[in-house]
């Protein structure tokens, strides 16, 4: 199986394609780095010629709404008219869990925007998403931190969080190309939950970054209100094997 990994290079992509490669498959990585750009189109038809499947892990550079929305605009529909053109007969494309219960938070929404064009391109299709990663605490850190009495702290919600390994998010992937389009959206979240600022706080320890995590009730999560189970999945979500505390003994 050709299978054309877009983001390729990042730490979602790059663990599926060295999963795809174990097994035998054809696996190409595909980014700007090889000469594969989605916003411009240019080497896409190239990339895709004779594939099986795409699977769309690519990152916009930018957190900020309006960039990203932009970026997964243009790149998903560049990818889409791309994949029509190469017979693909799968698209796949990692989302995030709780993005359509977070209308606060501009990233999301565009994440959200980008599952609707896939799902209404009449291309064979298949959604993942998946709770925030382990290793993405810092991400989540850097858009919570404020000036504090003592300098920078980070201000979260008191809200239960599910996150997931890396790993396991390849994992599902491959599982997710094999069993071919279902034209829908599964969920993906790690084997237990855990509170938003004690995952961010262990995390930032792991790494010896000083930033006090302080809960506020009133703080946000990339701009959204979240006040229960918002960050969570549903009841028929497949979960990860690998445990936080585990992930950050290996680091």
């Amino acid at each position: 199986m050709r299978v054309v990994v877009v983001g390729g290079a990042g730490r979602i992509g790059a663990r599926l394609v060295a999963l795809l490669r174990s097994r035998g498959d054809d696996a190409v990585a595909a980014s700007r780095r090889t000469g594969v750009d989605v916003l411009t189109g240019m080497g896409v038809d190239a990339a895709l010629a004779g594939a099986d499947a795409v699977v769309d892990v690519s990152r916009s550079p930018s957190m900020a709404p309006a960039d990203a929305r932009a970026f997964f605009a243009t790149g998903t529909r560049v990818l889409l008219d791309a994949g029509e053109r190469a017979g693909i007969g799968h698209h796949v494309l990692l989302s995030v869990v709780g993005a359509r219960r977070l209308p606060g938070a501009g990233f999301l929404q565009a994440k959200v925007a980008q599952e609707d064009l896939v799902a209404r391109s009449g291309r064979p299709f298949t959604v993942l998403a998946a709770t925030q990663f382990f290793g993405f605490a810092t991400g989540i850190a850097d858009a919570a931190t404020h000036d504090g009495p003592s300098g920078p702290e980070v201000r979260l919600p008191d809200v239960a969080d599910q996150p997931v390994a890396e790993d396991d998010v390849a994992a599902e992937l491959l599982r997710v190309v094999e069993g071919g389009p279902s034209g829908a959206t599964h969920e993906l979240a790690g084997p237990e939950s855990m509170r938003l600022p004690a995952f961010v706080a262990a995390g930032l320890a792991a790494l010896g970054d000083p930033r006090p995590v302080v809960v506020d009730p009133d703080a946000t999560y990339f701009g959204a209100i979240v006040t229960g189970d918002e960050l969570l999945p549903g009841p028929g979500a497949r979960l990860g094997v690998v445990h936080h505390r585990d992930w950050l003994a290996r680091r």
